[in-house]
């Protein structure tokens, strides 16, 4: 399964209009919650930026400040990542460049995952994943704060993808989490 799982404002953006994240920090219960999901899977895809941004848990020590925060670094630093890059020619630790199509890279990531979800991330990437139809689930943690521009986190499509309402769950302080699936019949009109 591929699943896209991003904090998204009221109004649907990843980023405001600086690039910051900081109005979608985390409570404990739900880092702990995101914890169990990454644990979950078996390989991540990202975009230059995403693995740039999330980089600092493999390399900053001062990120390993609490036990929760050192378990996330654990479980990150040991995923197996896969960077989409036109700039950049090296990457460091379980993560390698991407050689290949976007297409052939998910159906790689998905065979070498083990049955294990395999997730995808950065706007972009994540949006062509989108149009091709191979995403499975859509994991959103929903920020109560409307930023009113930004980086969107779902681009624009040339018909419409019907989703299924799975799973609906709410976090401190007033987060809401909402699991979607794209059923396969749904998935041809997402090509394009």
């Amino acid at each position: 399964m591929l699943t896209i799982s991003m904090s998204v404002s009221l109004d649907g953006f990843i980023s405001d209009r600086s690039g910051s994240l900081d109005w979608g920090a985390p409570s404990p219960e739900l880092f702990a919650f995101q914890l169990d999901h990454v644990r979950s899977l078996g390989a991540y895809l990202l975009g230059r930026r995403l693995y740039e941004t999330m980089r600092v848990w493999e390399t900053d020590p001062a990120l390993r400040s609490t036990p929760a925060n050192a378990d996330f670094a654990d479980v990150w630093a040991a995923l197996p990542k896969t960077v989409f890059s036109r700039t950049v020619d090296r990457v460091e630790g379980c993560a390698r460049l991407a050689d290949a199509p976007l297409r052939e890279e998910i159906e790689r990531a998905l065979g070498e995952a083990g049955g294990r979800t395999v997730s995808i991330g950065g706007a972009d990437l994540a949006g062509q994943a989108l149009r091709m139809g191979m995403i499975d689930e859509i994991r959103l943690l929903r920020c109560p704060v409307i930023l009113g521009g930004g980086t969107p986190f779902f681009p624009e499509l040339a018909s419409p993808i019907r989703a299924e309402l799975a799973e609906l769950r709410r976090f401190a302080p007033g987060i809401a989490f909402e699991r979607y699936r794209l059923p396969r019949g749904g998935r041809s009109s997402a090509t394009g």
